[in-house]
């Protein structure tokens, strides 16, 4: 992401957020929670799919199953200094042997293949909210995407 001083621009903050989620190998943090509400934070790899959001789990894993269950996560990327927040709403899942296209676009960005992991599922991903912000003075603002549309 770009080092300007001061707070940047809403269009320069969607530009660099965008460029980091097309980063090769791009790893983030996954919050998801239990019917209970029991929280759960796991570091996955995370590929961005044109307007999508693809992660790889092992489908009986918590993670799968939060989704699964409550069809919700957000994922933390970046350094507390630069950080990008994403709300996101599952959308579709997939084997990862029954849908070859989904399976080339993850391993292109991800840098790894789960297609030799049995029980391995992709979970795509809508984002319906993005916020991006560095320190207090980029707090006003930081909302780039509401309701999962761009909102700058």
């Amino acid at each position: 992401m770009s080092r300007e001083r001061g707070p940047r621009s809403g269009a320069q903050r969607k530009a660099d957020v965008l460029a980091a989620l097309k980063t090769p190998a791009l790893d983030g943090w996954v919050a998801t929670a239990s019917p209970d509400g029991d929280p759960y934070l796991v570091p996955l790899s995370i590929v961005w799919a044109g307007d999508q959001v693809i992660i790889a789990v092992d489908g009986g894993s918590r993670t799968a199953r939060n989704l699964l269950a409550s069809a919700h996560a957000r994922v933390g990327i970046g350094p507390t200094r630069d950080v990008v927040m994403i709300d996101l709403e599952l959308t579709r899942t997939a084997d990862v042997g029954s849908d070859p296209t989904l399976a080339d676009v993850y391993a292109a960005q991800a840098d790894w293949d789960p297609r030799g992991s049995e029980g391995y599922v992709y979970l795509v991903l809508r984002p319906t909210r993005i916020q991006a912000w560095r320190e207090a003075d980029e707090t006003i603002g930081r909302t780039l995407m509401r309701d999962g549309s761009w909102s700058v």
